[in-house]
């Protein structure tokens, strides 16, 4: 399910002599000993909030600082600058991930308590981030695609309307809703779509029609219940993209498989429902009656 188990390499009675690393965060998979991203991440919670008080003082003249964390997401550092310039009272809020750097510009990331379950015990799983070379192919599509291109916007508008689309839902269909229609699901749809028709069909003055074609693809994704990571095991990233041997070579994953059938035609009905009442919904969710707050820090 896109997801994966950190094993450790140590020489036969490591456990013994590192008891409390072992007890603190491992976890026993088939007689080995795995890192647990679920301990390592209660671990950094704990000390976030023990150092807060020092980031506090030391930022004091310049900033208030607040950290806050909601169940299923991971802990969000809110900065507010101190000035007496209204234009300088932009926030910014930095979501905080502990990480595994594999090389490569790869890493291991902390899953949340809602992350994707397998045969594997859910604490032991670990989501990968390939940022890096997302990154890389966005610079490979600003080259080729018009300079004009409308690909990004694509991606930001189908987010809001996501977004504002769960403020009308109920619970449990809510988190269902933003499971399967993750950031990292809709950017893979993007890309794959991008790869498959010339770039110059993207340019601004085809926004509606590329913003339709982008809805109409995730639809029929989830309605045959696929849509493969981008990276592991894509061989047909463009060669100017180039990828860590480990992406290459990884087998293909389904990042649709851990949802059942019911759950994703259900979401694939309410996205086209929700993209024939866009302007309605747009208008009535963005209405601040129905915003949902803030988590308080």
């Amino acid at each position: 399910c896109g997801a994966f188990v950190c094993g450790l390499r140590a020489r036969d009675g490591w456990t013994r002599r590192c008891r409390p690393f072992a007890d603190g965060f491992c976890v026993e998979l088939q007689g080995r000993s795995h890192l647990s991203s679920g301990l390592v991440l209660r671990w950094f919670q704990g000390h976030l909030q023990r150092c807060l008080g020092a980031v506090r003082y030391r930022l004091q003249e310049h900033c208030r600082v607040s950290l806050s964390a909601c169940p299923g997401h991971p802990p969000t550092l809110h900065i507010l600058p101190c000035s007496d310039y209204v234009c300088c009272h932009i926030s910014m809020a930095v979501r905080l991930i502990p990480a595994i750097p594999l090389g490569d510009a790869l890493y291991l990331t902390a899953l949340p308590p809602e992350g994707p379950q397998g045969p594997l015990a859910a604490d032991a799983l670990w989501g990968l981030n390939a940022s890096r070379q997302e990154q890389r192919l966005l610079g490979w599509l600003k080259e080729q695609a018009p300079a004009s291109s409308c690909h990004l916007k694509c991606l930001q508008i189908l987010k809001g309307l996501r977004d504002l689309r769960r403020q009308g839902l109920e619970e449990p269909f809510c988190s269902q809703w933003g499971r399967v229609l993750s950031s990292y699901i809709l950017k893979t749809a993007l890309f794959s779509l991008l790869l498959q028709g010339p770039l110059e069909a993207w340019d601004e003055r085809f926004l509606v029609e590329r913003l339709e074609d982008l809805v109409l693809y995730l639809r029929n994704c989830l309605r045959k219940q696929v849509l493969m990571d981008f990276f592991l095991g894509n061989t047909s990233i463009p060669e100017a993209v180039a990828l860590p041997r480990f992406l290459k070579e990884a087998a293909p994953v389904n990042l649709l498989s851990s949802f059942d059938g019911p759950t994703l035609d259900l979401v694939a009905f309410q996205l086209i429902s929700t993209w024939i009442q866009a302007p309605h919904i747009i208008r009535m969710y963005s209405s601040p009656r129905y915003l949902r707050p803030v988590p308080t820090p």
